[in-house]
Parts: C-alpha cells; structure tokens; sequence
C-alpha cells in the first residue's frame, strides 16, 4: 500500500504542473490583463498629473501613458519577463507555498483566502452534513419499500428540487420568507448581525442559525436528489443479492439481514467519496448563492478576481483547490482499503 501511496503523490507533481501550465497558458491569450485596466482608467480619468510611483497605485491623473511608464506598469506587476520565466518563478513560488500577492486586494493570495473561507465553509460544511443525514436514511427507505407510495412520492419531491436552481430557490425564499413580498421571518444578507460581538453567547448561536437557514436551504435542496437516489439504487441491488436470499431462508429476520449484511456492503461506494465530499465542502462556495444573499466567500472572489484579471488569486486558488482535490480523491481511493480489506492496490491485486 506504501507503494501505491509514494507512486500517487509522485504522479500528483505532473498533474498540478500540469493544470497550472494550461491555465497559465490561456491567461496569456486573454485581454483586458492588469496593465491594460490600469491604462484604460488612467486614460479615461480625463484629468492630466504628474506620475507618482507607489506601492499600489503608480500613475495618478494622466490623460495618456508614455512607452516608459506602461513598462512602468508592466514591471511593477511582473509582466515584463517572458511568460516561461514568469511561469517558473510561479511554480517555485507555489512549492514553498507562497501564493503571491493580489494586485487589487493589496495582501497575500493566502490571506485573503483563509479570511473568504469561513462565509464558504458555513455554506458547504452544513451543506455536506445535511445532505448525508438526510439521504442516507432516506434512500435505505426508499430502497426497503421500493415501488411504494412513499417512493414515489417522495422521489418526486426531490427531483422537483433537483430541476429548480439553487438561486431560483433562493429568490423564492427571500421572496416568501426574507421581507420581499410575504413573510419578513429571515435576514436578507450576511451571516450575522452587525451586534454580534455584543450578544451572549447563546443569542450567537442563534443568531448565526437564523441567518444560515435560507442559504443553506438553497443549496441543499438541489444535492438532496442525486445522493438520494444513489443510497437508493446501491441498497436496492445489495438487497437483491443472492445472500440475501440466503440469508431469509435461514430465517433472519429483515432488519438483522438489512443492518448486519446489506448495509456494510452498499455504504461503500457512498463512504468512500465521503473524503473528497468532506474536503470540497470547505471550498464549495456558490457563487450564486453568494451573491444573492450578500456572503463574501470564496465563490465571490473567484468570481471577481476573473473579471478583474487578479491573477495571483485566480492562479492560487486554483493551486489550492487542485492539491486539496488531489488529496482527496487519493483518500477516497485509500477507503476502499480500510473499508473492504479484498481490494488491492499492488500489482495484479485489483
């Protein structure tokens, strides 16, 4: 297994190297970078000055820029190397994990991703715990009373709120419940109230669930149809497997062959991806979801650093989020190892 565990940590070097280089590379052939921004304001301000060299801020009030002063520009944001030169240092950069500096924020990449991770956390962490504690009995029940009433009803109902949009949701929500047209029973923005830091400690906890509830009601929704379904369909083929057969002709009872014998073989495809599940549950901002109810996570900021061209964010939040995705789905494979001792990575083994 050690074996298998250095040969996938090696392969993820390429990998990262890899998705960085094209991402990297299409960055190159897209205009409106950095430097053409700061040119087209300073152009568009209408107002003539003199040049000022700063930390953030290098030309104050120009109508025009002279050739020297947008290699000023250039330089000052590190686009006056070639892209290959620009591409390694990044990389190196990267292996110490140092993410850079944003050009609009004005701190680190790593700052400014550890202070948007809370708002994406509470959204995707409550998220991920809400769906698993709902769908995986849901779906056993399914399972056990397949072709039932309850069925299908019920897999109507979650398929209903699969095809709405997490956003369309979240609009109806405010709308019915946020003091748009109806009910003025929920906050509208943010994730707690502007006293917070004055309340006890108890009016926090409250306070904190209150805001939460029509965002994550959003976003849940909409994951509820696909585990559902899924838990369904694995306890559906386990229960028709010939040991269950087997199993009720020696005479066990149903709930003794459901939660001694069917439920251990049908949660493994569901546990195993409870590793890159749980992992991308702290990066699993909406960007919709976001905006709409005025949460400034991870999802915004992606958002806007595109836009933006701040390409230190957009190229250190892809570095992240691609080693952590990489690590998570070496730990789903390695599940299968801890949970079904037959599976086998060495050679010839699977």
């Amino acid at each position: 297994m050690w074996r298998y565990i250095v040969k996938r940590l090696l392969l993820m070097i390429p990998t990262l190297v890899g998705i960085l280089a094209i991402t990297f590379a299409i960055i190159q052939f897209v205009p409106g970078g950095p430097v053409e921004q700061i040119v087209q304001q300073l152009t568009r301000s209408g107002v003539p000055g003199e040049t000022a060299v700063a930390s953030t801020q290098l030309i104050k009030g120009a109508t025009g820029l002279a050739p020297d002063e947008i290699q000023q520009l250039k330089k000052l944001y590190g686009f006056d190397k070639p892209p290959l030169t620009r591409f390694g240092e990044m990389v190196w950069r990267f292996a110490r994990f140092d993410l850079g500096e944003s050009f609009f924020h004005h701190q680190s990449v790593g700052q400014l991703i550890v202070s948007k991770l809370p708002v994406s956390m509470s959204i995707g962490l409550w998220t991920f715990f809400i769906t698993y504690l709902v769908c995986i009995p849901l779906g056993i029940a399914k399972a056990v009373r397949d072709g039932s009433a309850f069925d299908l009803v019920s897999s109507t109902l979650v398929l209903v709120g699969y095809a709405v949009p997490g956003f369309v949701l979240g609009v109806a929500l405010l709308v019915l419940f946020g003091g748009g047209s109806f009910f003025e029973l929920f906050p509208l923005r943010g994730l707690t109230s502007d006293n917070w830091a004055t309340l006890p400690w108890w009016h926090k906890i409250t306070d904190y669930l209150w805001h939460i509830t029509l965002p994550i009601t959003a976003s849940v929704v909409g994951n509820l149809a696909v585990m559902t379904l899924l838990t369904k369909n694995v306890f559906l083929e386990e229960i028709r497997r010939q040991y269950v057969y087997t199993a009720r002709a020696k005479g066990l009872a149903e709930r003794t062959i459901l939660y001694k014998h069917v439920f251990r073989n049908a949660l493994i495809p569901l546990v195993t991806g409870f590793p890159a599940a749980f992992i991308g549950a702290f990066f699993t901002g909406s960007l919709l979801i976001e905006t709409l109810f005025s949460l400034d996570g991870l999802g915004l900021l992606s958002y806007e650093s595109v836009i933006r061209r701040d390409y230190p964010v957009v190229m250190g939040s892809l570095y992240v989020f691609t080693l952590l995705g990489l690590a998570a789905k070496l730990l789903s494979d390695l599940s299968y190892l801890w949970i079904d001792p037959r599976v086998s990575y060495e050679e010839g083994g699977q």
